[in-house]
This record gives C-alpha cells, structure tokens and sequence, in this order.
C-alpha cells in the first residue's frame, strides 16, 4: 500500500471500540503482559454521557474483581437478593438467594466505563478518541493491521490480533463478508420510554410490571438517583411526553402499593429504545474477533446487554492469554463457539422474559391468559423460580 503514514503504531492486539467491553478487554489483557490499544470514535466526555443498564450478573462482578477495578463498586453498588414480577396488583417475589444461592449487583454501567478509564490510566494503556475512517486490513493473515485517521493524521496499527467491540453500528461486523455472516434478528413493535430522576427508588429491589396498558420496570442507580421505564409504540416521540404525562402512567401500570410510594420529580434524562434480539455468526473470522453488541443485541428485559459482553470479553482474554502465556492456541479456536453457546442462552432468557411481561400488538385473550398462567407458574413453582433467578442471575461461563 503507497501511503503516507503520520504515525506507525505497533502492538498484540487492537482494540476496536472504546465502551466498557474493549476496555475490560485492555485491562484484562495489559495486567497479563499483552500489549493492546483501543481505538474509540467518540470523545470521553460521549462514552461516559451514555446512560445504560446496571444489573451486574455475579460473574460478571467477579471479573470485575479479576480486572482490579472492584472497589468503588463494592463501596457504591448495591447488591441485590432479588426482584418482583407483577401481574396488575399481583406481586410475586424471585429471591435469588434462595432459589440459587446467587446474587446480582445494581451499578451502573457508567460507572463501570469510569472505574476502567482510571484503571487503564494507571497501567499507562493507549486510548485514542476520536479516530475515523477505520479500516480492518488482512484479517486472514498472521498479519493483520489497522489504518484510521486520527487528529487529522493518517496512522496504521500493526497488531497480531484485532478485537471488535465497536458496537452494532461499528466497523467490525461489516469487516466479515456478508457471505461469511449469517444474521438472526427480531424486531419488537414497541420501546422503552425511560427517564433518569433524582428521587429515592420506590422500592429496594427491582419490579418488573406486566400491567394491560403495557409493561413497566422500575430500576435504580443509588439511593438517591432512580430509572423507570414504561412500554409505548415505536411512534411515539420522547417530546409528547411531559415527566407528568410519564409519572401518571407508570403509577397506572405499577401495582397500587407500589404506585402509592413513588417519589416523582424531574427528568433529569429521557429516551425511547427500541427493542430487539440480534446474533451474528461467526464471532470470529481469521484474526477478527467480536466481543459485545458489534456481535450480538438483547432486549433489555432480562438485564443481558453488558453482561453478555463481559462473558465474552472473559472467554476472549482467557484464549489470548493462554495463547501469550502458553503457547496454546486451543480456546482462542473455539472462542466463537464458547461464546455462542452462552449468547443464545441469554437471548432465550431475554425473549421469554420480554414475551411474558410485554403487551402485543394483535395480543389475543388467549396470549394474554398464557401470560398469567406463566406469572402464576412463578408464584406458585420453586423450580421455576429457579429456572428464572439462575438465568437472571447468570449461567457460569
């Protein structure tokens, strides 16, 4: 290639995306000895505005601790023995503890992102912002490299390895030829209308509502910043909804002793998310590898989205690092396949728990029964209390 190049940059592996999965990444890997930089198209300031889901799965936290960024989340997160599930005034109780000895954590994904900017600071990492024009080259190689533009400058990155965690918008995924991908997709008729508010949690566990009107979820930050979210149509648009309008629904489709306690208060964020369910296959090809949503999407129901990306950031630094560490390439082969098993399990989790607390366009009398009798079966059945707390709680890696 007859190029100029402004900046010849040499390492193991390359980062593609600078969220808290090709972070963990980084710093999973610099503290083994593995050289890595991260390659972020937008600013800092941009990657920590993102307001994002904070239900942390144990495994997660325990990789967390792994990657020695765990105590501002051990001294600020709140752990959680459980949640509820509603069906109108009906509320039954999923006790994590008790149905399967695990507990999750409620921090916010934010703070994660924070936690590992000061982290990689300390081990001295390389994080560029604001790169463009990245293009993946010779991924079939023992040579791949990596050109972007940088601080307008044009710069290439020689590495061995190339880690794609830049999102489902991101350059990564395109990288693989189409007629290598297979694609697998649902799109949801509705959204998420949420709103940020600096007012106490209405309760101290997380309540997911089924209610006729629609769904709704009320979540938390910390003891004094809150999250709910209420199911609309993907044509409403957040400047219809006044913060009364939003808190007069959600008190309809919480169950009366709950809608009773609720703090309102003003918006301080407001957004509508679609929902959907995505998986590409494979998550590997040559020396590329996908890591997060650049591979894989999740309705936020089952609380799945990072979590997924950690377990895949898990079994990817767990292959690279035996690969460094021992000359043994066998994990890093069969990354794809490791990963993919835990992706569909938590994309099976995340559609029943969307279907069975989610009202439908064309829903019938008899969908909306099997709605109930699923919520029922959960009052009633340890096992399937079970079934539930050990997927929302997270399968082992």
């Amino acid at each position: 290639m007859n190029q100029v190049w402004e900046s010849l940059l040499q390492t193991d592996v390359a980062i593609i995306g600078g969220g808290p999965a090709g972070l963990l990444l980084s710093q999973l890997l610099m503290r083994a000895g593995i050289r890595t930089v991260v390659l972020e198209r937008k600013s800092r300031d941009y990657v920590l505005s993102r307001i994002r889901a904070g239900v942390l799965e144990w495994g997660t936290v325990k990789l967390l601790e792994q990657a020695g960024v765990d105590d501002r989340m051990h001294r600020e997160g709140k752990p959680h023995h459980g949640c509820y599930l509603t069906s109108d005034d009906q509320m039954i109780r999923i006790d994590f503890v008790e149905a399967c000895g695990k507990q999750v954590m409620v921090y916010g994904q934010t703070e994660v992102t924070r936690d590992l900017y000061d982290a990689q600071a300390a081990l001295g990492a390389t994080i560029l912002h604001e790169v463009e024009d990245v293009v993946l080259n010779d991924l079939k190689t023992d040579a791949p490299f990596v050109t972007f533009t940088h601080e307008g400058g044009k710069h290439r990155l020689d590495c061995a390895y190339v880690a794609g965690c830049d999102g489902f918008h991101g350059i990564s995924r395109p990288s693989i030829p189409a007629e290598v991908r297979r694609e697998f997709e649902k799109v949801y008729p509705f959204g998420w209308l949420g709103i940020l508010s600096q007012t106490p949690p209405v309760d101290d566990e997380l309540i997911y509502a089924n209610h006729h009107r629609g769904f709704a979820l009320a979540s938390m930050r910390n003891p004094m910043l809150s999250r709910y979210y209420i199911q609309v149509p993907l044509t409403d648009r957040v400047e219809n909804w006044s913060d009364e309008a939003f808190w007069d629904e959600l008190r309809r489709r919480l169950p009366q002793e709950v809608a009773d306690k609720l703090v309102t208060g003003p918006s301080i964020e407001k957004s509508i998310a679609p929902l959907r369910s995505f998986v590409t296959e494979p998550m590997q090809w040559g020396r590329l590898f996908l890591c997060g949503d650049a591979a894989h999407i999740v309705p936020p129901t089952g609380a799945k989205g990072l979590n997924l990306a950690a377990s895949d950031v898990h079994y990817l630094s767990r292959a690279l690092i035996a690969c460094y560490g021992e000359g043994d390439s066998t994990l890093l082969a069969r990354y794809g396949e490791d990963a993919l098993q835990r992706v569909w399990k938590a994309m099976r989790f995340s559609w029943s728990m969307t279907t069975m607390l989610h009202q439908f366009p064309e829903q019938s009398e008899f969908d909306r029964r099997m709605q109930r009798v699923e919520l029922g079966t959960l009052a009633s059945s340890a096992d399937a209390r079970k079934v539930l707390a050990e997927n929302y709680t997270g399968l082992p890696y």
